[in-house]
Parts: C-alpha cells; sequence; structure tokens
C-alpha cells in the first residue's frame, strides 16, 4: 500500500553515456527518505539507472518514496533565459516534491518574464527551476536560505565555489553578474539577462 506523503523527484544528468553528480543525487534522496518516510534503508541509484545510448543529453527523471516508483530518460533542450522577475512569495520548496503545481502556477502568473527570482522575508532564494549565484568583487554568493538545497549547489558550495550569503532583494544592483544552478544546467551564467520588479 502507497504511502499518503508525496512522491519525490530526483533530476540527473547523463551526456554521452555518463551519469553526472550521482554520490549528491544519493545523498540528498537518503535524507529525504529519512525525514519524509523514516526510511533508514539506501536505494542504490547507480544499479537502477542504465544510460539509454552513448550519446545525447538526457534528463534522467526518477520518481520515488519509500520505494522508486519510476525512472524516465529524457532528451534535454534547455530553455532560453533572458527576462527575470522578482517576486514576494512565501511558498514551501524544501524537499525536490514532484508535484511542482505551486510552482509552475507562481511563474504562470508573471507570463513576461521567463523566470523568476523568488523572495521570502526580504532575502533572495531561488527561481522555480534552479538555484541562484551572484557575482561581486571577485566572488559568487548564493542565498544562505535556499528553497532548495539542490545537489549542484551543494557542491560548489563545498568546494569553495560558491559562498552562502543572505542576498536582499534591494542589494541585487551590487552584483555584476547571476548564475542559474541545477543539476542539468551546472552553473549557468546568464550574460544577457533582465531583471525586473
Amino acid at each position: 500500500m502507497r504511502s499518503s506523503l508525496p512522491l519525490l523527484l530526483e533530476t540527473v544528468r547523463i551526456e554521452g553515456g555518463l551519469i553526472y553528480n550521482l554520490p549528491y543525487h544519493q545523498r540528498r534522496m537518503d535524507k529525504s527518505r529519512e525525514h519524509l518516510f523514516h526510511t533508514f534503508s539506501t536505494i542504490d541509484l547507480a544499479s537502477h539507472i542504465s544510460p539509454p545510448d552513448k550519446n545525447g543529453l538526457y534528463r534522467c527523471r526518477i520518481l520515488y518514496g519509500q520505494e522508486i516508483e519510476s525512472i524516465e530518460y529524457i532528451p534535454y533542450t534547455p530553455k532560453p533565459i533572458q527576462a527575470l522577475k522578482i517576486v514576494t512569495s512565501d511558498i514551501e520548496y524544501r524537499h525536490k516534491y514532484a508535484d511542482r503545481s505551486a510552482l509552475d502556477n507562481l511563474l504562470a502568473q508573471h507570463p513576461s518574464a521567463d523566470e523568476i527570482i523568488i523572495v521570502q522575508k526580504g532575502l533572495v532564494t531561488d527561481t522555480t527551476i534552479s538555484n541562484l549565484a551572484f557575482f561581486k568583487s571577485g566572488r559568487w554568493y548564493t542565498p544562505r536560505i535556499p528553497l532548495l538545497e539542490g545537489t549542484m549547489r551543494t557542491k560548489f558550495v563545498e568546494n569553495g565555489l560558491l559562498q552562502p550569503y543572505d542576498i536582499r532583494m534591494e542589494e541585487l544592483s551590487d552584483y555584476t553578474h547571476v548564475a542559474l544552478i541545477n543539476a542539468m544546467l551546472g552553473f549557468k551564467i546568464l550574460n544577457s539577462v533582465t531583471i525586473s520588479k
């Protein structure tokens, strides 16, 4: 009998037959299952993922709860992002839930934007699809409290590339560059982007 708790999602990058950053996905999956389902057994992701071919870029979509429900391999093409809009919302997305309807609905309310920068209590958090990084004075900073602790964000923080920091909405103009961070994009610097309120 399936638990009434919501299903979770891991999105893993597969390119040229290679699986990227699997230890970080494994760690997050283990923590989420422990927190939500009180399950301390580990599902070995590596034994469940089979790259579909040795060419191309795929989004491996893993749906799981106490156990893995499904795995899909979807050819991936990133959408162009040129316009960001700052939006205040108290939306909650602590775990990578499969149900993204609240995030999708929030983005849909701002059709002029390719993506939105979600602000909570005056502090920048994430977009609907990624963590964020901002550059100034020779250093990249990422919001100290994101909506979701992404696997790539975790990797870059642990490797010293990113410094967690409270980034206030009114201070965004102090930064010279912005980047989106997620499993599929990696660290994507937006060289031509407008940010509006």
